[in-house]
């Protein structure tokens, strides 16, 4: 009993401490379906706040965010917040497998901190194919001002939320994947909600952040500037090596953030968007206009890289961490030496495309996920049986956990067999992309990665019939989210999840149930 109270002590001490040095940021967000027409073609779109895509939230390192979300729609919702790590907090992740979904008319306050990042990141609806209806926006987390980034303050700062579009509602897409259907190729490429006329000004000769988040459902991007060179700076929160380019590629559920000086005569410039590895190539266009210029946009649109993944897998090699920067703590962010590490563990994840009781699934390690009705976090804290299986299952269908030790250092090899690009996301984590390679895998290769500057990100693409390699301290407990973040892949079985745990118990290593949490399923009879 005293342990216990000594704990409690101590946590009521940190978070008094937190609360005088951490602001709080209040929301209230009203989710509701809305007309739209993207494509052109009227359909059904989910607004947040009356707006498609969703206000843009902007924080700073630390912040304490609170989100009063009212489900207005017809069908129960979750938002997750892609590429923040709710640290010790997997209890407001907005995934299925962590949360209970907020009911029709109902509403759940998220309650989170933006602890230890700096850099550019989405959000969006996880609950079945609410994302190919809009409900997603940009979430920007700045710099504390005694914490000065590696580039000069921008004279403007633009969201960019590129993603591929479905003239199809959410619902019928959902049909159609539930009657084990692929879904077609998408309808249209839309920035910022629609597919052209988005328009960025600012004054020549000064220099603006653009970030870029590919929000779609399956495919990359190309994304250029008609004239202008992109200078990256930072990608999903790593402050990187600020290498100029002409394009670059930006696979789903990625987000990076590029510079670019305006230092071209005073005119309008197309800023281009456009799908990779496909054959149809959709394009979506915006204006970059200068503020003294009285010209149109002239000249054709400039075109994309005339080569496919091999050029894209050499670019995406020269993406290197900036191991001087400040992190978001005053410290360079490439002072945790990951290359020195002992790995406790290895595994390998391979995705593929099985057809079972005559309907196409999608799988990892030949397991197609099965979303039980119960939350896996709640089903593990409440100790509730028949929910998941730990580790390894033998069937091709079922709901497997893997089990890790809280600050186990581990590698994992996502292995690509098919003829299409994947990207894999992991919740909870930033990790570091060692290496990427064609063909199969194997232990020889591990002489390859990278181990001293390695971006860490939070979704990395595999490319076909090839491999991709990570690194990750598992310094997070809770129950996490490893899916493909290509959404018609994660909806039909390619995820699992993992608990990264510690026998010890402590607010220190994870915080406590919320007393606000929803319960549902079988933990529908428990109490917080």
């Amino acid at each position: 009993m005293a342990g216990t109270m000594s704990r409690l002590l101590l946590f009521l001490l940190a978070s008094a401490f937190a609360m005088a040095d951490d602001p709080y940021r209040y929301f209230t967000w009203t989710v509701t379906y809305g007309t739209i027409s993207p494509l052109g073609v009227p359909q059904q779109g989910i607004f947040v706040n009356g707006q498609f895509p969703g206000p843009r939230l902007d924080c700073t390192t630390n912040d304490n965010i609170i989100i009063n979300v009212i489900n207005q729609i017809d069908e129960p919702l979750l938002l997750t917040w892609n590429g923040i790590k709710q640290r010790k907090n997997s209890w407001q992740d907005g995934v299925l497998g962590t949360n209970c979904p907020i009911p029709p008319k109902g509403n759940y306050t998220y309650k989170f901190q933006t602890k230890d990042q700096i850099g550019t990141f989405t959000y969006f609806p996880s609950t079945g194919m609410h994302r190919a209806a809009g409900g997603f926006g940009a979430l920007n987390v700045h710099q504390r001002t005694l914490i000065p980034v590696p580039y000069a303050p921008p004279a403007g700062d633009f969201s960019l939320l590129v993603g591929d579009w479905y003239k199809s509602s959410h619902k019928a897409l959902r049909k159609t994947l539930d009657s084990g259907s692929p879904l077609p190729f998408p309808h249209g490429l839309l920035i910022n909600g629609v597919e052209k006329g988005s328009t960025f000004a600012g004054d020549q000769g000064k220099t603006y952040l653009f970030r870029i988040s590919n929000v779609g459902f399956e495919t990359s991007i190309n994304f250029r500037i008609q004239n202008h060179k992109l200078k990256l700076v930072e990608i999903e929160g790593s402050h990187t090596l600020q290498n100029l380019y002409d394009s670059l590629d930006i696979h789903v559920g990625q987000s990076l953030s590029v510079l670019v000086t305006l230092d071209q005569t005073p005119s309008d410039y197309y800023i281009v968007a456009s799908t990779r590895f496909t054959r149809k190539v959709l394009t979506s266009s915006g204006v970059l206009h200068y503020s003294n210029s009285n010209s149109g946009l002239s000249g054709a649109i400039p075109a994309g890289p005339a080569t496919g993944a091999h050029w894209s897998m050499l670019q995406a090699r020269t993406f290197r961490w900036n191991l001087t920067a400040n992190a978001a703590r005053p410290n360079p962010q490439g002072t945790y030496h990951y290359g020195n590490i002992t790995r406790s563990k290895s595994i390998s994840v391979a995705n593929s495309a099985p057809v079972i009781n005559g309907k196409i699934r999608y799988a990892v390690n030949g397991v197609s996920f099965v979303l039980p009705d119960t939350p896996l976090k709640l089903a593990d804290y409440f100790n509730i049986s028949g929910v998941f299986t730990w580790d390894d299952v033998t069937t091709p269908m079922g709901t497997p956990v893997l089990r890790f030790n809280l600050h186990d250092f581990i590698e994992v090899v996502f292995q690509n067999t098919e003829k299409t690009i994947q990207t894999w996301h992991l919740d909870g984590y930033d990790f570091w992309v060692v290496g990427y390679g064609s063909g199969e895998w194997s232990e020889n290769l591990r002489r390859r990665y990278n181990l001293v500057d390695a971006v860490a990100r939070h979704t990395v693409q595999v490319y076909p019939n090839s491999w991709s390699a990570i690194l990750a301290s598992l310094d997070n407990e809770g129950m996490w989210n490893l899916r493909s973040a290509m959404w018609a892949r994660q909806y039909l079985g390619q995820q699992l999840y993992v608990r990264v745990w510690t026998p010890e118990k402590s607010y220190f290593n994870e915080y406590a149930i919320p007393q606000n949490a929803l319960l549902c399923g079988k933990a529908s009879g428990f109490h917080v």
